[in-house]
């Protein structure tokens, strides 16, 4: 999650805390207290409801002893908050959009049982996976999207927190070559300090994605000219979907834009088309280009604190090192000084991937050089599946403390005629060697609330 929006004018700084509750909620499943304005509980991340009165207790009334019953009948209600993925509307108003369904990537393997959305088992009575033994996640929690076999994004709640406040829309052509691939890519990380940024992001993702596949090799209105004209078209149609976003999250979260700190999120979007790569982004969310060999760039340029002391030439370890590095100067939301998509284009000239993520991966490994070395040895291990290469990278930020909600979503670039990506190397001893990947950074350097 992104910390709280800095306070405009610099020098920014983390700004705007949580107003004060005037009451509390009661976790219909623990038990445990929390701030009212608050949707999930902190402790186990089930919705809450208003604590009950001693009348309702007696008499087994109330909301939260409505909540209580239906999670005891509906094993989903009790792990899925409002803000999941849900039924997807890019993909079911008829519109020729090119997009995949939000997927839990799994079935259940018995007939009434929820199927665990991380591993596919069976979720028991009890909450927890008979499979991998972890309490049963929403589909909000964990999903995969996969709108074509070179296309594919997975996003993960972490570790650390109840809830997920990531979110990601994907859209794509059904294949792919030098001259004929669209795919847009969009990432939004809900501020952590605002609640019900799990609404924002979500909307905000899902109306930019609309925006740009509808512009799309399959699209209704298809970005058409030489490379510089579609580079140039790409540029504005990303500011026009930022300002889409923006526009969603306003009417998504409706009276809670009056709040001191209403629903907010980053935004970074990225398009291919054919020859180009464009990405478009406000926050601290990214996107990065990553050669198959060669030199990989970040082609986002962070809106926070910490770029902007880069700037002023603070090293970049100091600077995403202090206190206040996640502090962001630009943002989407009610309170938003400016949601127009800064853009940024390219034309690769070899193989690669491009990566859009939240920082709940890069905060592990923030130099695109760094960045490239991960992905190329989990590729070296995993292989060429965009969906499979996304999980691993997000298993591996788990793996490193999991601190903050991760998404990845990558699409495979190639400038060979046909986009199926080379087959690993059959001896081992013939596959690259890595650069060395930087140790991740130290817990306390990166705090973030609820931790």
């Amino acid at each position: 999650m992104s910390d709280s929006p800095a306070p405009v004018p610099a020098p920014p700084v983390p700004g705007g805390t949580v107003a004060e509750p005037s009451g509390v909620l009661a976790c219909p499943a623990c038990g445990e207290p929390s701030p009212e304005g608050a949707r999930f509980c902190e402790a186990c991340g089930t919705p809450l409801a208003p604590l009950p009165t001693a009348t309702d207790l007696a008499a087994g009334t109330g909301a939260a002893a409505d909540l209580a019953t239906d999670a005891a009948t509906d094993p989903a209600a009790a792990g899925t908050g409002d803000g999941g993925p849900g039924p997807d509307a890019g993909t079911d108003t008829g519109t020729a959009v090119p997009s995949g369904e939000a997927s839990a990537e799994t079935d259940g393997t018995e007939s009434g049982a929820r199927p665990c959305v991380r591993c596919g088992g069976r979720v028991a009575e009890d909450g927890y996976c008979t499979e991998c033994g972890e309490p049963a996640a929403s589909e909000r929690d964990h999903w995969a999207e996969r709108p074509a076999s070179w296309v594919a994004g997975v996003c993960d709640r972490g570790v650390r927190h109840s809830r997920n406040e990531d979110a990601m829309a994907l859209a794509a052509s059904p294949s792919a070559t030098a001259e004929r691939a669209f795919a847009a890519l969009v990432v939004c990380d809900g501020v952590s300090s605002a609640p019900d940024s799990d609404v924002a992001s979500l909307a905000a993702a899902r109306a930019a994605r609309d925006v740009l596949a509808a512009r799309g090799l399959d699209g209704p209105d298809p970005v058409t000219g030489e490379a510089s004209a579609r580079m140039g078209a790409w540029s504005a149609l990303l500011g026009d979907a930022s300002r889409a976003a923006q526009d969603a999250i306003l009417a998504t979260v409706g009276t809670m834009a009056d709040r001191e700190n209403p629903p907010s999120c980053t935004f970074v979007a990225a398009v291919v088309d054919g020859p180009l790569v464009v990405a478009g982004w406000v926050g601290d969310s990214r996107a990065y280009w990553i050669p198959d060999d060669g030199d990989a760039h970040q082609l986002s340029v962070d809106d926070s604190w910490a770029q902007e002391m880069i700037a002023q030439g603070v090293p970049r370890a100091q600077a995403e090192t202090s206190p206040q590095a996640h502090a962001i100067t630009r943002w989407l939301g009610p309170d938003a000084p400016d949601p127009v998509a800064r853009t940024a284009a390219t034309l690769p000239d070899r193989d690669g991937w491009l990566l859009v993520c939240s920082d709940g991966l890069w905060n592990y490994c923030s130099p695109a050089a760094d960045l490239a070395a991960l992905v190329r040895s989990t590729q070296d291990r995993v292989g060429d599946d965009p969906q499979v290469l996304a999980g691993a990278l997000v298993d591996w930020a788990n793996a490193q403390g999991g601190r903050d909600n991760i998404t990845a979503t990558l699409a495979r670039f190639s400038r060979a005629s046909s986009a199926t990506p080379p087959p690993p190397p059959a001896d081992p001893a013939t596959a690259r060697r890595a650069p060395r990947v930087r140790p991740p950074r130290p817990q306390s350097l990166h705090p973030h609330p609820g931790l």
